[in-house]
């Protein structure tokens, strides 16, 4: 074959690749699908996730265990039904410790998000600890992944290792970020979760956590849930926007 072939073959291919990176890139979900509704492919055992990240997953577990990490999911993919649960459970929780309804909601908020606009929701989170050290009393809290915490070397592995394979924290411990309290634990798959935030932020975020069956849902006004979009949705790595 002529140099000249060899050159349009090449050529050829690379559009080819391009475009298909455009078609993945255009991927349209529907609004059950971004809301946790249904209507998402979801691959993995207990812990499940979309396809392509838990093939990049189960990668970044097999690099790890090298430096002697096993790398555990805790929470991945999360249904509409199963947020729900946890807000209620959690609002029960604070009303019996004293808070009042409306300090209730905004204590919720302060690491769990208001059904409907989990990013669990896309199948492009993952909330991880290391399976090697003995299991803490209390799982994702701060403190397991600082300095001296059991999840320490865990957490400074997936700081240098996590983005070779697409993940990044979302919640990090920048002054500039708003929102959400820092997660140490908390990684999303970058290349899927980013258009898929983008598909989210064009519902309508009222009614997608309008729902009589979610306690504290009266204090869920227009105004709240602007602001819990600009800071809490919105609140995020900048790398993930």
């Amino acid at each position: 074959m002529s140099l000249k072939g060899r050159y349009l073959i090449k050529i050829l291919v690379l559009l080819i690749i391009l475009n298909n990176n455009s078609i993945n890139a255009q991927q349209q979900y529907s609004k059950e699908a971004l809301t946790g509704k249904g209507g998402l492919k979801l691959a993995g055992y207990a812990t499940k996730l979309q396809p392509e990240v838990f093939k990049q997953f189960k990668k970044m577990q097999k690099a790890a265990l090298k430096s002697g990490i096993k790398i555990q999911i805790v929470s991945g993919y999360r249904s509409y039904q199963r947020q729900l649960k946890i807000w209620n459970k959690k609002y029960k929780k604070y009303i019996l410790e004293g808070f009042s309804p409306k300090e209730a909601v905004h204590k919720i908020i302060e690491y769990s998000t208001i059904p409907g606009t989990s990013r669990h929701h896309w199948g492009t989170e993952i909330d991880v600890i290391d399976a090697k050290v003995k299991m803490p009393s209390k799982l994702l809290v701060e403190k397991n992944y600082s300095r001296n915490g059991v999840y320490s070397k865990l957490n400074n592995w997936m700081k240098n290792n996590a983005k070779k394979f697409g993940f990044y924290l979302v919640y990090t411990n920048s002054n500039n970020r708003k929102g959400f309290k820092y997660e140490p634990w908390h990684y999303s798959y970058k290349k899927l979760s980013k258009p898929m935030l983008h598909q989210f932020m064009k519902l309508s975020i009222l009614q997608a956590v309008s729902n009589n069956s979610l306690k504290g849902n009266v204090f869920l006004t227009s105004d709240f849930v602007n602001n819990y979009v600009d800071k809490n949705v919105n609140g995020i790595n900048f790398l993930l926007k």
